[in-house]
């Protein structure tokens, strides 16, 4: 048998392993995960990680066929860094966990709309309250409308001559200070002046 390429990252919570199979058929490909070992076999073709470096979860573990490689996700059943794949590591959950074992094929197409759908109805959309910065431009705008329609008339024109005369770098409120002079133009750190003709 024909042993494969492969390269692993990890987080504190997965295990990401790519298998170098170019052009893997998604139908003959099986991999089977156990607590400590991982079997991937496509035709002629294996791959076994045995010991894993830590206890896995073959229920949540998962993978999908790519072109050029298959990806294969190893949920970790306790948090932390394995600091490599395979080893003699104790492993602490070996005497309290029930051995069990996991074969899973992938579908050979994802609906990602779906997938993307369901992410996006599960969040709870923030009102201005919660998080000033939802909406963006708009949002400000309203609050500076609201603002300027509640002032008073030299609030108003303070607010109107500073921001006409800065190039809308500076927004006051303060009258008697704006009313003294022309209103400077102050870029925002890092950004340049420049006056188009």
């Amino acid at each position: 048998m024909a042993t494969l390429r492969h390269e692993f990252y990890e987080t504190d919570e997965i295990v990401n392993i790519s298998v170098f199979d170019r052009g893997a058929d998604p139908a003959q490909v099986a991999v089977h995960f156990e607590p400590r070992k991982l079997t991937y076999t496509h035709g002629e073709k294996s791959l076994v990680l045995e010991p894993l470096k830590g206890q896995i979860d073959p229920a949540a573990s998962q993978f999908a066929v790519g072109k050029v490689k298959v990806e294969i996700r190893l949920a970790k059943m306790n948090a932390g860094r394995w600091g490599g794949l395979i080893g003699d590591s104790p492993d602490p959950l070996a005497n309290s966990a029930a051995s069990t074992t996991t074969t899973t094929r992938v579908p050979s197409r994802k609906n990602w709309d779906g997938i993307t759908t369901q992410i996006l109805s599960g969040e709870k959309e923030k009102t201005t309250e919660e998080d000033p910065n939802v909406g963006g431009d708009s949002t400000l705008n309203e609050f500076f409308q609201k603002i300027f329609k509640d002032a008073d008339p030299d609030t108003q024109r303070a607010m109107m001559k500073s921001y006409q005369e800065s190039g809308g770098t500076t927004l006051s409120t303060n009258w008697e200070e704006v009313k003294k002079g022309p209103v400077d133009v102050k870029p925002p750190a890092g950004a340049e002046w420049k006056k188009w003709n």
